[in-house]
C-alpha cells in the first residue's frame, strides 16, 4: 500500500493527485453539481464566509476531540458519508474506505448505490458500518435491504430523503457516465492515459450495482443500470419515513434536509437524528447551502435529536465551523473520495489525519478544548441566509468542474 508523500498537506493536494490518476468521466461525476452548479459554489461560498471569534487568553494544552454520534466512540465529530460508485474512484474502494475509518475512529457509510454490496463490504471489514437506504418502487425490495441491513449488524440506518427524483448533471450527459461508462473516444482514451487506475480495476469484486445483483436475469451490467435508475420513487413521503421506523431495530438518521418544517416532520416521526444535506449540491440547483440553514435547523430540533451536516467539508476547520453553527457532526463525501483516488486506502486516512489536525489546531485558536462542548460563539460572522440572487458566473453550462469543489 503506497503511503502519500509528506508533501501532501491539505485536502486540495489530495484532489489535484486524485486528478492525475482516476479518468476525468469519473472526477467529474464525484465533483459536479445540478445544472447551473450554483448551490454547490454557494455551499464553499458560505463555508469560506464565516469568521471565527479568536480567544487565546485561555489555556488550551488539554485538547478533547472525541465525541459520540448515537452514542458510538468517534475520534473526531466526523463520519465518511455515502457515496454511490465509490468503488469505481479505487478498485473496491467501499471496503478500504471502511477500513480506514473503522481504524481512524469514525464511521464509515455504505450507499445503496455502492458497487460492492452490504454482504461484499461485510465480510471484509472487522465490524459492521451504516448503511444508507434510497426507497425503492418495490416497497418489497426496500424491506429485504433493511433484513439484510439488519443480518449485516449495521447498527445505523440513514434514509435518504432528497432522492424522488435524479437532479440533472450537465457534466455526465457530456461525459456519457453511467454504469458501464459509454465507449466514447473521449473515455477510451481518458481510461488507457490512466493505466494504474485501469489495471487495478481489473482486480474489483464487481462493476455493477452489488446490492442489485440477481435482480436482472440477464446480468446485464447496463440492464442493472437501468433497474436502479427506474426504482426512484417519487410518491414517498412521511408515512413512508414512519413504515421504514416501523421495520428498522436501529439507529435512524434522516438525510436531506433543508427545512425547519421538514425537520420537525422527520423528529415527528422517529428519527434519531437529522442530517442537514443539499446531497452536495447534486440534487436541487437553486437550493440554500446547508450553512445557511443550519443554525435554524438545531434551534428547532437540536433539543430533541442530534443534527448532522454535510455538503462542502473540505478542512479541519470547517468541520469547527459547522459545530459552531450547532451540529454535533459532520459527514464527508468529496474530501475522503479525493484521497481515496490518490492513494487508495492510504489516501482516506490521511485525508482524516488532515481534518484531525487542522480540527486540533482551529480548537486551540478559538478557546475551545472539549469539541463536544463547542460554543455558538465562536462564530463571529454567521454565513448570509439563503438567497436566490446566485447567478452563474459564465454563460451556460459548465463543463470544467474541477473549478468548484463540493461534497
Amino acid at each position: 500500500m503506497r503511503k502519500p508523500p509528506d508533501t501532501i498537506a491539505s485536502i486540495e493536494d489530495l484532489r489535484e493527485r486524485a486528478h492525475a490518476r482516476v479518468p476525468k468521466p469519473f472526477m467529474d461525476y464525484m465533483e459536479s453539481g445540478s445544472f447551473q452548479q450554483i448551490t454547490l459554489r454557494e455551499n464553499r461560498r458560505d463555508l469560506d464566509s464565516i469568521r471565527f471569534r479568536e480567544r487565546v487568553m485561555f489555556d488550551v494544552s488539554n485538547r478533547k476531540l472525541e465525541t459520540t454520534m448515537l452514542g458510538e466512540k468517534v475520534s473526531i465529530p466526523v463520519a465518511i458519508g455515502p457515496t454511490g460508485m465509490c468503488g469505481a474512484i479505487w478498485s473496491n474502494g467501499e471496503i478500504l474506505s471502511c477500513r480506514a475509518a473503522h481504524e481512524f475512529g469514525i464511521p464509515f457509510s455504505l450507499s445503496t448505490n455502492a458497487l460492492l454490496s452490504i454482504e461484499d463490504v461485510r465480510s471484509s471489514v472487522d465490524r459492521p458500518f451504516w448503511f444508507q437506504l434510497y426507497l425503492e418502487k418495490d416497497r418489497g425490495f426496500s424491506k429485504e435491504l433493511l433484513e439484510r441491513a439488519n443480518k449485516a449488524g449495521c447498527p445505523v440506518l440513514i434514509l435518504t430523503m432528497d432522492l424522488h427524483v435524479e437532479g440533472t448533471r450537465y457534466c455526465d450527459k457530456h461525459n456519457g457516465l453511467g454504469v458501464p461508462p459509454k465507449l466514447t473516444p473521449a473515455n477510451i482514451w481518458s481510461i488507457v492515459s490512466h493505466p494504474s487506475w485501469a489495471f487495478a480495476m481489473l482486480h474489483s469484486k464487481r462493476w455493477s450495482f452489488g446490492n442489485y445483483a440477481g435482480k436482472v436475469k440477464s446480468g446485464n451490467v447496463a440492464e442493472m443500470a437501468e433497474l436502479v435508475k427506474s426504482q426512484l420513487d417519487s410518491s414517498f413521503d412521511v408515512k413512508t419515513l414512519e413504515w421504514v421506523r416501523s421495520l428498522w431495530p436501529g439507529k435512524l438518521v434522516v438525510k436531506g434536509l433543508l427545512d425547519v418544517e421538514d425537520a420537525k416532520l422527520a423528529v415527528g416521526a422517529g428519527a434519531d437524528a437529522v442530517l442537514v444535506s443539499n446531497h452536495g449540491g447534486r440534487q436541487l440547483d437553486s437550493a440554500p447551502s446547508t450553512a445557511s440553514v443550519l443554525a435554524s435547523i438545531v434551534d428547532a430540533v437540536g433539543d430533541q435529536t442530534e443534527v448532522y451536516v454535510d455538503s462542502g467539508v473540505r478542512s479541519g476547520l470547517d468541520v469547527l465551523k459547522f459545530l459552531g453553527l450547532g451540529a454535533r457532526a459532520c459527514f464527508i463525501g468529496r474530501a475522503y473520495l479525493y484521497g481515496l483516488g490518490a492513494y487508495g486506502q492510504a489516501g482516506v486516512a490521511k485525508a482524516l489525519e488532515i481534518l484531525k489536525d487542522e480540527l486540533s489546531v482551529a480548537m486551540a485558536l478559538t478557546g475551545v478544548t472539549d469539541i463536544a462542548k463547542v460554543p455558538r460563539d465562536i462564530i463571529l460572522r454567521p454565513p448570509p441566509p439563503p438567497s436566490s440572487s446566485a447567478t452563474p458566473t459564465s454563460g451556460g453550462p459548465f463543463r470544467d468542474v474541477r473549478v468548484y469543489e463540493e461534497s
